[in-house]
C-alpha cells in the first residue's frame, strides 16, 4: 500500500482573525455562509491575508484539489493500492476513503471541504481529525519508507526513485501541498530521504502524478 500525503497544505478554513476584514466579509455573504466557515482562498482573500503567518504558503485549495484529482484518478489508487492524505497547514489531516473520487468541478470539491472542515465528521468519503505530520506518518502509517519531494532534496528522476518505493512494504510519498515555500521543521524529521525530480520548482499535480507512475511501472516490473 502506498501513502500518499500532502503536507502543509493550503487548504483551511478562514482563521478567526481576519474573518472581520472586508474581503472576506464580502466573500461570506456572497455566499451566504459565515467568515470563518469558507475556505481561505488567496482569489478572494488577498488583501486579508497580508498579515497572516506564513501567507505566502496558505490560500491556494485549488493547488491541493488539481494535486487529488492527479492522483486519485490513476489505476493505482483505483485498484486500492494507494490511500491519500491531506495533512494542513493548521494541523488538521483529511483521511479520503478508500476510492474515493474527488468532484472535478472546483465548486463542488470546494463544498465538500467546507462542509468536511466544518462539522469535522469522523468517517465518510472525508475523515477529518487533528494531527501533525508526525503524529500522522509515525503514529497512524508507520512506513517502512519516507520520501520527500522538495527542490531542497537530492537531485534524481522520478523513474531512479520509484523502484525504492515500490519494493517498500508499506511505503509513504510526502508532496508539499503548497505554492511557495519549503517543507517546515514539523516535516523533514519524518522523512527518510528528501529528493527533488526536476531542476526547476515544479507544482505539486506534477511532482505527485509523475511520481505515481513511476512506482506503478516499477510495481509492474516487480510483479513480471
Amino acid at each position: 500500500m502506498l501513502n500518499f500525503v500532502l503536507a502543509e497544505s493550503a487548504l483551511e478554513l478562514v482563521p478567526r482573525e481576519i474573518g472581520s476584514r472586508p474581503a472576506v466579509v464580502s466573500d461570506s455573504k456572497r455566499r451566504g455562509a459565515g467568515a470563518t466557515e469558507i475556505l481561505l482562498d488567496r482569489s478572494f482573500h488577498h488583501a486579508a491575508m497580508s498579515k497572516l503567518k506564513d501567507s505566502e504558503k496558505r490560500g491556494r485549495p485549488d493547488l491541493v484539489h488539481v494535486a487529488l484529482l492527479s492522483v486519485t484518478g490513476t489505476p493505482l489508487y483505483l485498484d486500492g493500492k494507494m490511500r491519500a492524505f491531506v495533512q494542513t497547514y493548521p494541523g488538521l489531516v483529511l483521511e479520503l476513503a478508500e476510492k474515493t473520487r474527488i468532484p472535478k468541478n472546483y465548486l463542488r470539491f470546494r463544498g465538500l471541504m467546507e462542509k468536511a472542515l466544518v462539522e469535522r465528521p469522523g468517517e465518510g468519503l472525508v475523515t477529518v481529525y487533528p494531527g501533525t505530520m508526525g503524529e500522522l506518518v509515525r503514529k497512524k502509517l508507520a512506513p517502512d519508507l519516507v520520501v520527500g519531494l522538495s527542490v531542497q532534496g537530492r537531485q534524481t528522476t522520478a523513474a531512479e526513485i520509484a523502484p525504492r518505493i515500490a519494493s517498500a512494504r508499506n511505503p509513504c510519498v510526502i508532496v508539499g501541498g503548497f505554492p511557495h515555500g519549503h517543507f517546515s521543521k514539523d516535516v523533514l524529521p519524518v522523512v527518510d530521504e528528501l529528493v527533488r525530480i526536476d531542476p526547476r520548482p515544479l507544482e505539486a499535480h506534477v511532482v505527485a502524478s509523475r511520481v505515481v507512475y513511476e512506482v506503478e511501472k516499477s510495481r509492474r516490473s516487480l510483479n513480471d
